[in-house]
């Protein structure tokens, strides 16, 4: 039996070397390309001939935009409208990266901190870039909360500088984690299920039906990574403007 961890192996589908550089086109750029195609494919089918009684695909694309768009509304406030097309474009990757981890035989980008971290970092630095843009210095004043007597900011200050920078960190971690620790319970229950099952059918029942709630429940855990993923990084856009 394969080890439960051979899911999360990156394996190169192109090979291409630039300046000594390896760039080659894996599984896991494969299937970032798929989720990322599978999202453009499923707004655009959704906005095509879009109608006033909206059917079924039109319903549920006006509800992922509506849904966005309450979140960045009620996380960031009216200057956060024009920052909505970049979190719904980040809620719809790791939400279809997810969902496309979930097909048998795929790959879970999403599992691997080397692709959550790069988006948090990114994140980070983008909203931090905003954070100086709107207030240059001032900036700084996010680190010592005003009211706070002057006394305490040699406590403050690095207590909140780290918390800071472990931003990006806990971001990726808490995505990576889930993802990782989710697919892997899967593979181990998939295996007592052949196992079981190929001699004794009635014991492998059991943990056939503990596979398929373990599978229900990673898809909503899908989607609601995908919804801490971006609440998250709303709520750092509203500290950076607000500073708050």
């Amino acid at each position: 039996m394969s080890s439960p961890l051979d899911q999360f192996q990156i394996k190169p589908l192109v090979q291409l070397e630039v300046a000594g550089l390896n760039l080659a086109y894996t599984n896991s750029a494969l299937w970032m390309t798929l989720a990322a195609g599978a999202a453009a494919l499923f707004l655009l089918a959704s906005a095509n001939g879009a109608r006033l009684v909206p059917g079924r695909l039109q319903s549920m694309g006006e509800l992922m935009y509506e849904f966005i768009a309450g979140m960045v509304r009620e996380n960031v406030g009216d200057e956060g409208k024009k920052y909505f097309p970049f979190f719904f474009t980040l809620f719809c990757f790791v939400l279809f990266g997810n969902l496309a981890g979930m097909i048998p035989g795929s790959f879970t980008f999403t599992s691997h901190i080397v692709v959550t971290f790069t988006m948090a970092l990114i994140i980070f630095l983008v909203i931090t870039g905003i954070g100086f843009a709107r207030h240059g210095t001032h900036f700084f004043h996010l680190f010592f909360p005003s009211g706070a007597p002057l006394a305490t900011a040699p406590i403050l200050i690095p207590i909140e500088v780290i918390s800071y920078m472990a931003r990006p960190i806990s971001l990726s971690v808490r995505l990576f984690a889930n993802m990782t620790v989710g697919h892997i319970i899967m593979k181990i229950f998939a295996g007592f299920v052949i196992s079981l099952g190929a001699y004794f059918v009635i014991p492998g029942v059991v943990p056939f039906s503990v596979l398929v709630g373990i599978s229900a429940l990673e898809f909503f855990v899908a989607a609601l990574q995908a919804y801490i993923f971006t609440i998250l990084s709303c709520i750092y856009l509203n500290d950076a403007i607000h500073l708050h």
